[in-house]
């Protein structure tokens, strides 16, 4: 396990020096990157939880990293880091769950492509 966080600690850090980005900023795109190969993966739609599932088990266990790492929980830190990580990803799940709950409102409007050559 030490040889694991001693390769972990410094890794985490010439990441955010390499890119510049801020803390928060990586946790975002890491969330992303963890949401889209989840679903590549596992081949299942970013609209089901399971992707998601994929996300909330990588922030916590980063965050458990940091705990072995630093030797103590940082809170407000370590809960802030999970937000930012998991935040896009459940919106998007939220909003692809809905979008399919939904009936197609083109077909209620019409098609756009008819609709725009009844107006020309």
């Amino acid at each position: 396990m030490e040889r694991l966080i001693e390769f972990y600690r410094p890794l985490s850090w010439a990441l955010g020096e390499s890119t510049g980005a801020s803390d928060s900023l990586m946790h975002v795109h890491g969330g992303m990157i963890v949401l889209f190969l989840a679903r590549l993966a596992t081949r299942r739609s970013l609209a089901t939880w399971t992707p998601f599932l994929f996300v909330l088990a990588a922030a916590i266990a980063k965050e458990i990293a940091d705990r072995i790492a630093h030797g103590a929980w940082r809170m407000p830190d370590s809960g802030f880091d999970v937000l930012n990580t998991i935040f896009w990803p459940f919106v998007l799940m939220v909003g692809l769950r809905w979008r399919r709950a939904r009936p197609d409102d083109r077909e209620a409007i019409g098609d756009p492509e008819d609709v725009r050559n009844r107006c020309e």
